[in-house]
């Protein structure tokens, strides 16, 4: 029996109902999993949905959006917000995984929702606090601190934080088939803060907590400079990078892969994949949008799934 995969097709005026039609049709998706798309039905029928390629939950837009152009709106933060309230329920019973295509942040605001994006509002649901990391391959990298300003970054990297997060990332890695994984640890300051010339974070957080992991039995190592850290974690040197900040990860990670890379948020009740691109607004609606990102990650979720469950 195939697994289900839940899919909330993100905002209805962005391309998450494009990429999510057009996965659908993927022959390795219909091989894989039993899909259940969750979205404003409109958008979907324009982006070429039909009944055959999936199960199919409506949300209400509560406003017109058959002809309203692609941007942030109040209607598609709604939609789209309801759409992932409603998926997160079903894979928390079901323990089955949740796809989730882009949301705009800005239409969240717009909608009043009090949250800054999926993975806050997930951790919510999930009852844990769940880890954000990012897979392309053998390149496999976690964030110890999410959408943070680059100013509030120091302040933000604890000892409890970095200590919670490398745990978490190394019984995922562990999941993933990967038998006592070696996790290198990404500097937060340039030439990992060059004995306190460039900030004490490494002296003060990273490196006593990478001791007392060591203590524990955990191949862990570092802090190293990022820019030569990913050059040996894709020569093979290492099954992960634990980094500091969201860009640290996904800019190298962006130019050194090769196949398309999921978005995880694993450790929750349920495991939850996306694609890494955005709600493209400038070429929603023109049939440009590559679904390869999410065929990935729904790929993932359907053959992975069970696996990065939190026990």
């Amino acid at each position: 029996m195939k697994p289900l995969v839940f899919i909330s097709a993100g905002d209805p005026l962005g391309i998450g109902p494009e990429v999510t039609v057009k996965s659908l049709k993927n022959p390795l998706v219909q091989q894989a999993c039993s899909p259940v798309v969750i979205g404003e039905a409109s958008s979907l029928l324009r982006a070429g949905f039909e009944e055959k390629l999936a199960r199919f939950i409506n949300i209400d837009a509560c406003e017109c959006l058959q002809d309203a152009l692609p941007g942030p709106t109040r209607a598609g933060g709604l939609c789209s917000f309801k759409a992932v309230e409603l998926g997160a329920k079903l894979a928390r019973q079901s323990g089955f995984a949740l796809v989730t295509a882009p949301i705009s942040k800005q239409s969240w605001t717009l909608a009043d929702i009090p949250y800054t994006g999926h993975t806050e509002f997930l951790r919510e649901q999930g009852g844990k606090e769940g880890l954000m990391m990012f897979v392309s391959g053998k390149l496999r990298c976690a964030l110890v601190t999410e959408h943070f300003a680059i100013a509030d970054l120091s302040s933000a990297i604890t000892k409890k934080r970095v200590f919670h997060t490398a745990r978490e990332f190394v019984s995922a890695l562990m999941r993933l088939g990967i038998e006592n994984p070696r996790v290198a640890v990404a500097a937060l300051n340039p030439h990992a803060g060059d004995n306190g010339k460039f900030g004490t974070e490494e002296k003060k957080i990273l490196t006593p907590v990478i001791k007392q992991l060591q203590k524990k039995g955990i191949r862990i190592e570092g802090p190293f400079p990022s820019d030569s850290l990913w050059y040996a974690h894709a020569q093979g040197k290492y099954d992960g990078i634990l980094c500091m900040y969201h860009d640290q990860a996904l800019a190298p990670l962006k130019i050194a892969a090769k196949e398309p890379i999921v978005h995880i948020t694993a450790g929750l009740k349920f495991l939850r994949t996306s694609p890494t691109h955005g709600t493209a607004f400038d070429i929603a609606g023109t049939n440009q949008a590559d679904p390869s990102s999410m065929i990935a990650a729904i790929l993932f979720a359907a053959v992975r799934g069970k696996k990065l469950l939190s026990y």
